[in-house]
């Protein structure tokens, strides 16, 4: 059995992603911005037989998610899971673009680097435990970057800044995964299913495509399943292994995100 942080449990694909796991047996680090909102999906978990600590904190701040990450690796050493689920979605229409705590663009800072940071900080974790893995949840919506305004301070589009972010995202992963080969611990990112009934898609006024169900079957097989340990540096779509965007494999692209990352962070 794992011990497995999830990010953005407390609703969505998350919440699913949590009962699932702990009906199977696994240990439960259920992470949500919001304490009470947290605190209630413990209560659940334990209700139902699981074993279910909770963990709050506001990934738009890097501080609190370099915080979490401490707390996670000090309360639970076992850690051998982390599935970045949490992210921001492209917004109402007519949205204008937002800034985190530390003035990032708002989809950059939570779907990019927070993810970047948290695991960054459990990853000596993850080595202890290997076989590890981490599972980041990206989206088949994924455009290039302008390494020139990162933050998308000119001609800023919500629908943009989200599959700037996710491009950003399977890039580094797959960055990520050629650091990490030989050590045990694998690196994914999935799409899960599109257009998932999920508060960030209906806050964008679409009509869900799919479920959270639907979703949640390539997530878990790659964070409990076979698939992920099969497979480092993959990109799969639901629980088929697919192709991101052709500009995520350059390595040139790749390099300069290393780069970029490591000025943000």
């Amino acid at each position: 059995m794992s011990t497995i942080l999830i990010t953005g449990a407390t609703s969505g694909l998350g919440r699913h992603l949590a009962f699932a796991l702990a009906r199977d047996g696994h240990t439960v680090l259920a992470h949500g911005r919001d304490k009470a909102r947290t605190e209630s999906l413990v209560r659940e978990l334990r209700a139902v037989g699981g074993r279910a600590e909770g963990f709050v904190a506001d990934l738009a701040s890097l501080e609190q998610v370099r915080d979490l990450g401490a707390r996670v690796a000090g309360e639970q050493p076992g850690l051998d899971v982390l599935i970045n689920n949490a992210g921001v979605g492209a917004g109402p229409r007519g949205g204008g673009r937002e800034l985190s705590a530390d003035g990032h663009e708002l989809r950059l800072a939570v779907n990019l680097l927070a993810p970047v940071a948290l695991t960054r900080v459990l990853l000596p974790a993850l080595r202890s435990n290997a076989p590890a893995r981490v599972v980041h949840c990206g989206s088949l919506g994924q455009s290039p970057l302008d390494f020139d305004d990162l933050d998308f301070t000119r001609g800023y589009n919500g629908t943009d800044a989200y599959c700037r972010s996710k491009f950003a995202l399977a890039a580094h992963t797959f960055s990520l995964a050629r650091e990490l080969a030989g050590t045990g611990v694998t690196v994914n990112v999935i799409h899960p299913a599109t257009y998932m009934d999920t508060a960030m898609v209906r806050e964008a006024g679409i009509s869900p495509w799919s479920t959270v169900e639907d979703g949640a079957a390539g997530v878990l097989a790659l964070a409990v399943g076979e698939a992920g340990a099969r497979h480092n540096g993959a990109f799969f779509d639901g629980t088929r292994p697919a192709r991101a965007h052709e500009g995520t494999y350059d390595r040139a692209v790749q390099q300069r995100l290393d780069a970029a990352l490591d000025q943000l962070l």
